[in-house]
């Protein structure tokens, strides 16, 4: 059998040949990315806003080695100026006011997973949402694996795929998660792209929700009319995408049934075709837990369908276990379970944690502020909480929000606040009775107190195995 050449990349290898690249931000997916420019023969700059003294070791002693120009510290990007490409980080905005200088000089403003889609082989899904993400992405991915196929999972998740991109074939699936970051200013889409829903977020980054909505829409704003745009047929913003699709649309829903899609009625995820729908799934079933699960399970049957056939993509479903940090069940103490869903960044997350279970829940939420509205979360609280504790900046939003609501309803719950997470945990330990939930849904980002979600989560999940 003939030996596989990506022509693509061979191009590339000659393009980037003695050619001026900026990395923009030494984070997961640009650390890999200097060590294989520098091999292509790429004369490299990094820059970067943390001071040298803040850089890890090891990031500095492969600078080092290359012996790579840098700029580190506030004002790092003064000196931008002069590149042919610029790989940017996603936490670096293409409407940077340096970023934008340069573009009209002539550079070229990429990313590492932007150049990985336009130079990769095989089969490539995407998935965006401002919720359901990572649980449909890695859904996507075991489906595929079990089945056989040579698959890889990144993008927003997993490892840098751009540095793997010679070992691939066209043959080869990738399966990508991809957030507003990532997709603002990206001039490639997936062959099949799903959004799972559109809601307000990261508004203390983008300029307007508008901005927001528009990088979302970039995942399918460059297919053909070969591709296949998934979208939740529930959520309005989404639903519209459809009238802009370049190529086939399929719809999921849970409050809809559909002529076509995947549904969920009472309980029964079903397959619609031509008005006829067929029994698919018990979602009591499943190891996921709550509506929106259901969805991206409804989400991930679409995307697989033209590659798995369906009994063996639902056997997968059902030992589907969850991704970290999304209603994951960290352990049983005196008859109370708890839950790390240090994920909820925003509120319709925690809601739909909070939806997901019938007991009664001791809920700990708050943390960063991303400039959200709260006002939702009041009525679930109400609803579905004995008692909330909170922390974090987002703290007295969310007690606005319940106080709110408790006035309209003539209801109340016990609301209280603490200051660290490690005595939220004591305290819900203290009050949490057994048969109930304790909860840990911030509905708010993390970076008042830790790096990211993922750091708060293990924290959590520490505090909690912890416990005597």
């Amino acid at each position: 059998m003939e030996e596989f050449v990506n022509k693509k990349v061979e191009e590339f290898k000659s393009y980037i040949y003695n050619r001026k690249v900026a990395i923009i931000g030494l984070g997961v997916s640009n650390v890999p990315l200097i060590k294989f420019l520098y091999d292509l023969g790429a004369i490299i700059t990094v820059f970067d806003n943390r001071p040298v003294e803040n850089m890890p070791e090891e990031i500095l002693q492969i600078l080092s080695t290359c012996n790579i120009d840098k700029a580190f510290g506030p004002g790092n990007l003064n000196n931008l100026s002069g590149f042919d490409i610029i790989f940017r980080s996603p936490s670096c905005l293409p409407t940077t006011r340096e970023l934008v200088e340069e573009e009209k000089r002539g550079a070229i403003i990429t990313t590492e997973v932007e150049m990985f889609m336009k130079l990769c082989p095989g089969t490539i899904i995407g998935v965006t949402g401002s919720d359901g993400k990572t649980t449909t992405t890695s859904l996507i991915y075991e489906i595929l694996k079990q089945k056989g196929y040579n698959c890889y999972i990144g993008g927003n998740i997993g490892i840098p795929l751009f540095t793997r991109i010679e070992e691939m074939r066209p043959e080869d699936i990738v399966v990508l998660e991809l957030s507003s970051f990532q997709l603002m200013g990206m001039g490639v889409s997936p062959n099949i792209a799903i959004i799972t829903n559109i809601t307000p977020n990261h508004l203390n980054i983008h300029s307007s929700y508008e901005e927001y909505i528009d990088a979302k829409k970039n995942i399918y704003k460059y297919q053909n009319e070969n591709d296949i745009l998934i979208l939740n047929y529930d959520n309005e913003i989404t639903r519209e995408c459809g009238l802009e699709a370049k190529g086939k649309v399929e719809f999921f829903s849970r409050k809809n049934k559909l002529d076509n899609g995947f549904i969920v009625d009472e309980g029964i995820i079903k397959i619609c075709e031509d008005k006829i729908r067929r029994h698919i799934l018990n979602t009591k079933s499943t190891m996921l837990k709550g509506e929106h699960n259901y969805e991206n399970i409804c989400a991930a049957l679409l995307a697989t369908r033209n590659f798995v056939d369906i009994e063996s993509a639902v056997e997968t479903v059902k030992n589907f276990p969850g991704v970290p940090h999304r209603l994951e069940l960290v352990r049983r103490l005196n008859g109370v379970r708890w839950y790390n869903d240090s994920i909820g960044t925003s509120p319709v997350r925690t809601i739909a944690g909070l939806n997901a279970f019938q007991e009664e829940i001791i809920l700990i939420a708050g943390g960063y502020d991303k400039n959200l509205d709260y006002t939702p979360i009041g009525r679930p609280i109400l609803n579905k909480t004995k008692g909330v504790i909170l922390l974090g900046q987002t703290a007295d939003k969310i007690i606005e929000a319940i106080e709110n609501e408790s006035k309209i309803r003539n209801k109340t719950v016990d609301i209280y606040k603490c200051k660290t997470l490690e005595q939220c945990v004591k305290l819900a330990k203290n009050i949490a009775k057994p048969g109930q939930i304790v909860l840990f849904s911030p509905a708010s980002a993390s970076f008042d107190m830790f790096k990211n979600f993922e750091e708060r989560g293990n924290k959590f999940k520490e505090l909690v195995n912890g416990l005597e």
